[in-house]
């Protein structure tokens, strides 16, 4: 938020990926008047008072809870395996694997508080992954409320598998 604010930018398309719709979304609610549009790439989209658990199955949160114990020393989330990003060329997987590293467990559960009507100050679209589901199928229910929506044939990380069709839908924002 800072670098909007000291950089003076206006007009900003703010994408966010998976847990960062948590941070876009905070981010949009206290400077809408900054941004042209609030992008949600296969990510979180929280109400107020939700935190990302909130946002998420309990299976998901149960595959966490483990990894932190088990791998995590009781307070990291130690990085997702390769499958579980969508990642199956073997190129990929070298170029994206040594870049992650442990995420605090803790902001999973904290929740973002949002004033009331946010939503309208800042036209939103969601972007879901789906891999190899037929279009078409059932939205993810992150999208609810948010009437631009797409869909991507590829796995999470789309900015790794599918980066032409990611531009090209950020290109229709500018």
């Amino acid at each position: 938020m800072q670098v909007l604010e000291q950089e003076d930018l206006r007009d900003v398309v703010l994408v966010g990926h998976s847990y960062a719709g948590m941070v876009v979304t905070g981010a949009a609610a206290r400077l809408p008047h900054r941004l042209a549009r609030l992008v949600y790439l296969d990510a979180v989209v929280p109400r107020s008072g939700q935190s990302l658990f909130d946002c998420s199955g309990q299976r998901f949160r149960s595959w966490i809870d483990e990894q932190v114990s088990t791998r995590g020393e009781g307070w990291l989330i130690p990085p997702a395996p390769p499958e579980f990003l969508g990642l199956s060329d073997g190129r990929d997987i070298d170029w994206v694997m040594p870049k992650l590293v442990p995420h605090p467990y803790r902001t999973f559960r904290e929740p973002v508080e949002l004033p009331a009507g946010w939503e309208s100050a800042v036209p939103r679209t969601y972007i879901n992954c789906i891999g190899s589901k037929p279009r078409g199928g059932p939205r993810s229910a992150q999208a609810e409320g948010i009437d631009d929506y797409h869909e991507l044939a590829t796995g999470h990380d789309a900015m790794v598998t599918a980066p032409r069709e990611v531009a090209e839908l950020l290109r229709n924002f500018s």
